[in-house]
């Protein structure tokens, strides 16, 4: 038999590889033994043969053992399923034929060629093992460089968080100071808010005395005119006749007189409609680009100021009368003298009270509107000029007035004149642009209205209440004429003395 040498141990570091060249060790011990026992047996008795034989049993059992042994730890490596087909294939027909194999396919260079592959697939294993270490300590360093990492994260993170709480500790302090300032502000605008209203309280008693004050001035002017005449009349200083002549007119003088005014102050009315009323236009328009709109507020500014300055004066007509019936004594009546007296004294009309209620009125007038930003005191010179003409035209007799008017009325040629952009075919009036001025029922002075055909009829009056406007700044391309184009003014009636 050839001699079976053992593997190098220098190629073998692992506990398992060995256990297992340890296992072929004992196995090749035993191996020579029975070499030399069976080399032996050509020399010996029969009884030593079989002693030797015995012994070659004995020691070929251990062999198994150890081998048996190997096979064991080899399989137990695959781990369950690992070396099944080879267990199948030769190791489990040779147990089933007890270990006895006639037509045995193991050479004698089985065994070397089995520790053969047993070496390569040990360094094959140890490369591997090699690989997977190396595998093991490369992702053992990248898991520490990540945690590295991971912690540096944290770090920040955590450093962020206490930036995050910094900023949110900061945020609320200011917003607590903010707070403080809004209650401190607010607290300041109210009490400004009750300044401004205790100032207009005792602007408004300052405005009602000085009304006070000027009416007490009339009164004791009025006064003042009544007692020095009635001691012109105890005196005796002046005669009957000239008394006459001061406290009465006569007739012609009277008709000379209320004709003068009549005609001054129907050419005044024109005047406003050619001049006052054209510088109103134009400052309006540079705040509402709608000219219609811009027309409809001067004729409703128009016929409030009437309307104001025709209750103004029935209460200084009331006043005067409450003043002068006391000591009343003369040949002319006391309607006669306080008609005298209101119109010697019409500089004491409080013009701007009428103002005041005009624009209040315009206020809740639904047919206009005024930008937010701007109001009807933007034409207060205009409303004051027409109170004053108003105001003028009650001391006539009979006193002028404007003609009642309604949106959607039948247009009447003898009150009103087109505008140059009317439809001069149309039967309604859309909408007024200046009053006619009446005596009764006689025309004195044209107005002025825009017809156009389709318009549908509207009953509600140029003097009408109701509730507030909308602020709107209304446009109408077809209406946004130029405003310094001017219309013919209104049919002027002179009045000459004669009549």
């Amino acid at each position: 038999m050839e001699e079976i040498r053992p593997p190098d141990l220098a190629t073998l570091d692992d506990d398992e590889d060995a256990m297992r060249v340890s296992g072929l060790e004992n196995a090749l011990k035993c191996c020579k033994k029975i070499n030399d026992l069976c080399c032996s047996t050509r020399v010996n008795s029969c009884d030593q043969n079989l002693n030797r034989c015995c012994e070659l049993i004995e020691l070929t059992s251990k062999v198994q053992g150890e081998l048996f042994a190997i096979l064991s730890l080899t399989a137990s490596e695959g781990g369950v399923y690992s070396g099944v087909d080879t267990i199948k294939s030769r190791f489990l027909p040779w147990l089933g034929s007890s270990f006895t194999v006639l037509t045995s396919g193991v050479t004698s260079d089985t065994s070397l060629t089995l520790m053969k592959e047993s070496a390569e697939k040990d360094q094959k294993l140890r490369e591997q093992a090699t690989v997977h270490e190396k595998e093991m300590i490369e992702l053992e360093t990248e898991l520490n460089t990540t945690r590295r990492q991971l912690g540096t994260i944290k770090q920040e993170l955590a450093e962020v968080h206490m930036e995050l709480d910094d900023t949110q500790n900061k945020s609320a302090a200011t917003f607590l100071a903010t707070e403080d300032e809004i209650i401190q502000l607010r607290a300041e605008l109210r009490a400004v808010r009750d300044q401004v209203r205790f100032y207009k309280q005792k602007v408004d008693v300052l405005d009602d005395y000085e009304r006070q004050i000027r009416q007490l001035k009339d009164e004791v002017a009025f006064l003042s005119a009544e007692k020095s005449l009635l001691q012109e009349r105890i005196s005796g200083r002046r005669s009957p006749i000239c008394f006459s002549s001061l406290t009465s007119h006569s007739p012609t003088s009277s008709k000379l007189t209320s004709a003068s005014r009549h005609a001054r102050l129907v050419s005044r009315f024109n005047d406003l409609y050619a001049n006052e009323r054209l510088n109103a236009q134009n400052l309006l328009r540079r705040y509402i680009d709608d000219l219609e709109m811009v027309q409809k507020i001067i004729f409703i500014a128009t016929t409030e100021a009437f309307q104001a300055a025709k209750m103004a004066f029935r209460q200084f007509k009331l006043r005067v009368r409450k003043t002068l019936s006391p000591s009343h004594h003369g040949p002319e009546s006391l309607d006669e003298a306080v008609m005298d007296y209101i119109i010697r004294n019409q500089d004491l009309y409080d013009v701007q009270s009428s103002i005041n209620d005009v624009i209040r009125s315009m206020s809740i007038n639904p047919k206009i509107s005024f930008p937010s930003e701007v109001d009807f005191i933007l034409i207060n010179s205009f409303i004051r000029d027409v109170c004053r003409v108003a105001f003028a035209m009650q001391t006539l007799e009979p006193p002028l007035d404007v003609a009642f008017t309604t949106d959607g009325e039948l247009f009447n040629e003898k009150k009103y004149r087109r505008s140059y952009d009317s439809d001069f075919t149309a039967p309604l009036v859309v909408y007024h642009i200046w009053p006619a001025l009446m005596e009764n029922d006689t025309v004195i002075a044209k107005g002025e209205a825009f017809t156009k055909r389709g318009a549908l009829w509207s009953p509600s009056k140029s003097r009408s209440r109701g509730s507030s406007p909308t602020r709107s700044r209304s446009t109408s391309p077809a209406r946004a004429l130029s405003s310094r184009s001017r219309s013919p003014s209104p049919i002027r009636r002179s009045i000459s003395p004669s009549k």
